[in-house]
């Protein structure tokens, strides 16, 4: 084999699960169609749940120090402004939105795969593959020449336009949702706050404006049609709105870094594995760039799946624990792509029912109750598996399937930092509680927490969430071989 797994897309979602993989001791091998590395910003938005992504395949080294955190959102709409401090909802501890590059996200996880001896193997394009029950045979152009490559795995992380999802032949269900959308960033001297995004709604131009790190704007708006030359159109409109909304002259945009004329789609594939080869990210999901959900659902698709190939590669899970992927993460971008939808149609519709809907809403956000339940939502912190194939329904909280909390524990750290390295953590444990979990899945770490009161033991999965709660060996050796469908 040339590698246990093949990752085809070297964006955040497939270099996420390169180095989940890799630190795992499992042998990836990452390609990618592209030249070289993106360096324009795309995705911006890094959620606390993304962030906890990076932590887990020790990857987020000094990006939030290098990103601006969303404070606050100004809103004007219906002659009406008013500032959400969205900041105020961060508990303590707890990590704010952070705006920063996908561009600067892919480099610090480029380099963590670095560390683990891997890399992205550039100008290698995917043209076809075939499987068997051993194995998948991906065909590969590089410098004009076709190569096999051979893997147990085939990961499809390539995009929107993934040639894995084409080559599979899966339906790609969805419909546009808007057309002509100008997507920029520019260096310009506005007076606009640069503690969080800025944005105008239902007045025939709706725009959206985010400070980016190193004095730049990101400027997002609808078109009335069509542009060849997305520069041109960028210039024009941007001077336009500087003129419109602020009173500046064209000078006040000093220069376009990178500008974009694409269409928003709203779309996700009916499977998201077929037999040895799976899609994650873009390749089976695509919404709205509202609410900065994209590249942390593909982030966690990524993070879900590579425990579970590393613990089937291992021998110790039979191949059925990957049909719980599909399980877990089809209904998590079913919730992403229904929200962002709507979040777009209130911010850019033009029908009476959204003008009527935008009334309600701009007193809502006012209400501490009602921001700090929509931070929640988009932050990816209330993501929970429950009644999914691993987690029954019931059971209290965190029950089985939901994200444990990152509590303090005993020695000075906390749960998240115990769990970063892709461990499985007993958590309140008795040892023979952990030495039954560590004979079915390998290593398992025991954590107790800094603060007495939790009567039950936890086990938490790689990946942050609760796996089983009890106190019973029988109970933990009737999930270990039930749920995780273990050898």
């Amino acid at each position: 084999m040339d590698s246990q797994v093949l990752v085809v897309g070297g964006g955040p979602t497939g270099l996420t699960m390169a180095c989940a993989l890799a630190q795992r001791g499992i042998r990836v091998r990452v390609i990618d169609a592209a030249a070289g590395p993106a360096t324009t910003s795309r995705a911006l938005g890094l959620q606390p749940r993304g962030a906890e992504v990076l932590t887990r395949v020790k990857a987020l080294g000094d990006l939030p120090e290098r990103a601006l955190p969303v404070q606050d959102i100004t809103l004007h709409a219906g002659g009406t402004t008013i500032r959400v401090p969205v900041g105020e909802e961060v508990a303590p501890g707890q990590r704010a939105t952070l705006v920063i590059s996908q561009a600067e996200v892919e480099g610090q996880l480029r380099d963590r795969l670095a560390e683990l001896n891997a890399k992205v193997e550039w100008g290698t394009r995917l043209v076809g593959y075939e499987q068997d029950a051993g194995a998948v045979t991906a065909t590969v152009e590089v410098n004009g020449e076709k190569v096999e490559l051979r893997s147990d795995w085939l990961v499809g992380c390539d995009g929107g336009h993934s040639a894995v999802r084409k080559l599979t032949g899966v339906n790609f269900p969805g419909n546009p949702l808007l057309q002509d959308v100008l997507l920029t960033d520019v260096r310009a001297d506005w007076p606009l706050p640069r503690s969080g995004s800025t944005a105008w709604a239902g007045d025939g131009r709706e725009v959206g404006v985010f400070p980016l790190p190193g004095g730049f704007w990101r400027f997002f708006t609808r078109l009335d049609g069509p542009s060849d030359d997305a520069y041109a159109t960028a210039r024009e409109v941007v001077t336009e709105f500087a003129k419109d909304r602020m009173d500046l002259p064209p000078e006040s945009l000093r220069s376009i870094q990178w500008a974009s004329i694409f269409r928003v789609q709203e779309r996700l594939v009916d499977h998201y594995r077929f037999g040895r080869v799976f899609l994650a990210g873009d390749a089976a999901h695509l919404h709205s760039p509202t609410g900065g959900q994209g590249m942390n659902t593909g982030i966690g698709d990524a993070e879900n799946l590579a425990w579970k190939l590393a613990l089937v590669e291992s021998g110790r899970a039979a191949q059925s624990l990957l049909d719980t992927y599909e399980a877990e993460r089809r209904p998590v971008a079913q919730a992403v792509l229904g929200g962002t939808t709507a979040a777009t149609k209130l911010l850019v519709g033009g029908t009476p029912l959204t003008a009527l809907l935008r009334m309600v809403i701009v007193p809502l956000v006012q209400l501490r109750a009602f921001r700090k339940a929509l931070f929640l939502r988009t932050s990816g912190l209330t993501i929970t598996y429950r009644g999914g194939p691993l987690a029954d329904r019931a059971g209290r909280k965190p029950a089985a399937g939901d994200r444990v909390p990152d509590i303090a524990c005993a020695g000075g750290t906390t749960l998240q930092r115990i769990v970063a390295g892709g461990h499985w953590v007993m958590l309140n444990g008795a040892d023979h509680l952990r030495q039954v979990a560590e004979e079915a899945l390998g290593d398992v770490v025991a954590a107790q927490p800094a603060r007495a009161g939790l009567t039950d033991a936890i086990l938490v999965r790689p990946d942050g969430h609760v796996a089983w709660r009890g106190t019973s060996v029988t109970d933990l050796r009737d999930w270990l071989t039930s749920r995780l469908r273990l050898r």
